[in-house]
């Protein structure tokens, strides 16, 4: 029997399109670590807690999901593994916290489309897998940021369960098609009073 919590290994048919959306604080943290110029794609927006952050910040973003979650300025029915190439307009960077069932594919389909910048939160243990040697290891993967604290929970869209805090490390991984030489790997915080 699987436990059913907040962020627990919850079975599929209770995980449904897999949404759990990003604490803000997540987001101010990669921003304040990390440029990225011209338009931002966001292709799992959910009801926007990335876009968000991103469009208060200054950012012009594209904001796509398969599913319509009501948030203003996106466009709903939009199959991200489907996309044979970006959006009408130059597109720097994809940031997106990709379904977590998906995040493989999310990961791979967004490199195959040659985006300059790609930046996923992932959890920590995505640098674990045999299987994910030609996106970790392909040349690409620039920075791994990871986070001192634990993130606040992330939990699952429409939950209505106990919040309890996340169990789980997480860290944003990006991937620079001008990155050339080892992985860096560093540490931040997204609290201010852990700087």
């Amino acid at each position: 029997m699987a436990l059913i919590t907040g962020n627990s290994r919850s079975p599929l048919k209770d995980r449904r399109d897999d949404l759990y959306e990003t604490p803000p604080e997540a987001t101010r943290a990669l921003l304040s670590v990390e440029n990225f110029t011209d338009a931002i794609w966001e292709p799992a927006c959910g009801p926007g807690a990335i876009v968000d952050v991103l469009r208060a910040a200054g950012h012009r973003v594209h904001a796509t999901d398969l599913v319509d979650y009501g948030l203003k300025d996106s466009e709903s029915g939009v199959d991200f593994l489907m996309e044979r190439q970006s959006p009408g307009f130059y597109i720097g960077s994809i940031i997106t916290n990709p379904p977590y069932k998906l995040a493989n594919e999310f990961v791979a389909h967004a490199l195959m489309l040659g985006i300059p910048k790609v930046a996923m939160l992932l959890r920590l243990a995505f640098m674990e897998s045999d299987r994910r040697t030609a996106i970790l290891d392909g040349g690409t993967l620039a920075r791994v940021y990871v986070f001192r604290k634990r993130l606040p929970m992330m939990h699952r869209h429409g939950w209505e369960g106990n919040r309890v805090n996340s169990g789980m490390a997480f860290a944003w991984f990006v991937w620079d098609l001008q990155h050339k030489g080892p992985i860096e790997i560093r540490r931040i915080s997204w609290s201010a009073k852990h700087g």
